[in-house]
């Protein structure tokens, strides 16, 4: 328990000019949890002569107002996040005494304290964690680093957005407190011996105030006066609180509370010495004031498998990844060979809002010997599992490793390489004894298996082994390429797939007229970023070809009755086809006529390398200017709509309404392909058409 508990007196002087200016702080806002500048002021720079107001910055106070009005249920969401940012206090106060043992309190327990006084409506929550000084209490709690923080306020009102999302998206958990607070004041002091205590006091105002303050204790006092419909001055409801989000946290959690008074009855005294026997070891009296230990505090990760039970990983998983679903699958891996690995990873059962935002904060935590080295490590996994949360804890790790250099320590790499392959081991075990859970999955992250074929040729073939497909007879299910493998007829020499926009689009496709009429599968490729890494990089598979369907020079297998039609059908298409060379021009690289389209009038086709329509796709979806390959447009001599161009064409060669509709032909082939330039543009030559039409 920290020396002074109770309130701090503020050493209150005469007022003064502010130290500093408001500066953008850290991305994340730890409330006790910082980034520090290095150790280069005096005392003298660091205490100010008395109290200053600040004013927040605008962001700051959109936020406490959204804050203060938003969903009403969630309030008990700022308990968590208090108690998260003191526990990240303590485990940097936990690493930095590794090496410096020059601070402030260095004997002193690494705990979290809970007080509520009921009768006060207040509750108080101290650590004994690194603290903050003068400028950190201003960068910390006075701003919001977040780049597109105004960009995003201003676009919500209050009440639209739940607090869960706007934590979420700006880690600005300490300002939920403004959901149940009327004031609120922050004390604390720095590890570091030459600082002094400062007070923050703000009551979710355009302004706040600093103030000196005597605490003696490293670390950080919060006091909460609690608005009057709360009920968080209730022990019950704390340990409810802590029990459902906060059981996990390394570090002891204490509930506060007046000593029970002694009685002389005999009776009672024998029921006291029987609560005290049942009571938690953890359970401390002293000076009137009874601490009880209300958290687990638990490493499941360090414990074997088989004495875990699904709840607790269920629990452990919400608490580290601040959702409410369960996870999808976890993996628990305990093992000292070839490195040292006690790890509880986790595969969510849903992608995260934010998993493509830029200020996301992916990574595992990493421990090691049970000390937090890093909260979000990025090379402990590839960068396209970074939806994986969980914990990794190793020996092998030394516990001075610098967070700079971790990347570098041959353990890392080691461990890396064995996380991989488990999680993808595992992900195939899942498909293989539930494929309903394994499609989820799909649904939900089948994209970054994609992306990692691109990357990550090491382990190509498990990738290959988790990909699923919708094709043209797997209606609503996924297929692997061994189930298409292994219903191909035997003259079939190649894997078909067609790619499109979605998969609506896909299954218009008029590249797959030849196909369906001869009963043969087609994959669809229908998400235009992911599937467009995966032509890229799945160039084979079982030594056949991958083939786009709308390729120029595609094989098809021999059909009966397919042999003489191609030659005869294109002589006689041949005036037209002269006359829609003639309208198109430059346009197109050529106009033909069409062997493998039944149902559709036309198609654009793609002469070049598969290679370099897929580095054009790419390029359009990130803005980029490509070179532009040009098409073929093959037309269909059997569609009713051919042959009465044909026939007007025969008639009439200079009909002007001839040029309208093989422009229109062109423009739906190219809005079939998603290449439209301007679709509203063909508005006046549709309604010009209709019009002809109407007379007739």
């Amino acid at each position: 328990m920290p020396k002074r508990l109770r309130k701090s007196n503020i050493r209150r002087g005469s007022a003064g000019e502010p130290y500093a200016t408001i500066a953008d702080g850290p991305k994340g806002i730890p409330c006790l949890a910082t980034t520090f500048k290095p150790r280069n002021t005096t005392m003298s720079d660091t205490v100010a002569p008395g109290p200053e107001k600040l004013q927040y910055q605008t962001e700051v106070k959109q936020l406490l107002d959204i804050l203060a009005h938003s969903l009403y249920t969630e309030k008990d969401i700022f308990l968590r996040e208090l108690i998260s940012n003191a526990s990240d206090a303590l485990n940097r106060i936990q690493f930095e005494m590794l090496t410096n043992q020059d601070v402030t309190d260095a004997d002193a327990e690494l705990a979290i304290w809970l007080e509520p006084d009921r009768e006060a409506g207040s509750l108080r929550i101290a650590d004994s964690g690194i603290g903050m000084n003068r400028d950190e209490l201003v960068t910390n709690l006075g701003t919001i680093a977040h780049s597109g923080a105004k960009a995003f306020l201003n676009g919500v009102e209050p009440g639209e957005t739940s607090v869960e999302e706007i934590i979420g998206q700006f880690g600005v958990g300490f300002y939920s407190v403004f959901m149940v607070a009327k004031e609120v004041r922050v004390t604390s002091r720095s590890h570091r011996p030459e600082e002094t205590a400062w007070t923050w006091i703000s009551d979710g105002g355009s302004e706040y105030e600093l103030v000196p303050a005597d605490k003696e204790n490293r670390g950080t006092e919060i006091e909460i006066r609690l608005k009057d419909d709360c009920d968080f001055a209730d022990s019950w409801r704390l340990e409810e609180i802590v029990k459902r989000h906060s059981d996990f946290v390394s570090f002891p959690i204490y509930l506060v509370e007046p000593a029970a008074e002694e009685e002389d009855d005999e009776e009672t005294a024998g029921d006291q010495a029987e609560a005290a026997a049942d009571a938690v070891e953890t359970d401390k009296v002293e000076a009137g004031v009874s601490q009880t230990k209300i958290n687990s505090q638990t490493a499941i990760w360090r414990q074997s498998p088989n004495s875990v039970a699904e709840e607790d990983y269920n629990q452990f998983f919400r608490q580290l990844a601040l959702g409410a679903d369960d996870p999808l699958l976890h993996i628990h891996l305990v093992t000292d060979s070839p490195v040292d690995i006690r790890t509880v990873l986790f595969i969510p059962s849903k992608r995260p809002d934010d998993i493509f935002m830029a200020h996301r904060e992916d990574g595992l935590r990493l421990y090691s010997r049970k000390i937090l080295i890093q909260k979000h490590n990025r090379d402990l996994l590839p960068e396209y599992l970074r939806f994986v949360e969980g914990v990794v804890d190793s020996e092998d790790l030394p516990l001075n490793v610098s967070r700079e250099t971790i990347q570098d320590n041959p353990a890392t790499r080691q461990i890396s390489q064995t996380l991989a392959r488990r999680v993808l081991r595992e992900l195939d075990r899942l498909a293989g004894r539930d494929a309903e859970a394994y499609d989820r999955f799909w649904d939900q992250f089948g994209m970054f298996i994609k992306a990692g074929l691109a990357t990550d040729f090491e382990r190509r073939d498990s990738l290959i082994g988790l990909l699923r497909f919708k094709s043209t007879k797997s209606g609503d299910d996924w297929i692997t390429l061994e189930q298409y493998a292994e219903r191909m007829p035997a003259n079939q020499k190649s894997i078909y797939y067609v790619e499109a926009p979605d998969l609506d689009a896909a299954r218009r496709s008029p590249h797959l007229d030849y196909y369906s009429a001869h009963d043969l599968e087609v994959l669809y490729f229908s998400d235009p970023v992911a599937d467009a890494y995966l032509s890229m990089s799945l160039m084979d598979f079982r030594e056949m070809k991958l083939v786009n369907v709308d390729s120029a020079d595609v094989e098809v297998p021999d059909t009966a009755g397919d042999e003489e039609a191609p030659a005869e059908a294109g002589e006689a298409l041949q005036g037209l086809v002269e006359r829609f060379k003639e309208v198109l021009g430059e346009r197109v690289e050529d106009v033909r006529s069409s062997s493998l389209l039944v149902e559709n009038p036309s198609r654009l086709v793609y002469a070049g390398e598969s290679m370099s329509r897929a580095f054009e796709r790419m390029s359009n979806l990130m803005g980029q200017e490509a070179p532009q390959q040009k098409r073929i447009l093959e037309l269909n001599p059997d569609h009713e709509l051919v042959r009465n161009l044909k026939a007007r064409q025969e008639a009439d060669a200079a009909d002007p309404l001839l040029t309208e509709l093989i422009e229109q032909v062109y423009d739906n082939a190219l809005l079939l392909e998603d290449m439209h330039p301007d679709p509203a543009a063909m508005t006046e030559r549709i309604l010009a058409i209709m019009v002809a039409a109407s007379r007739a």
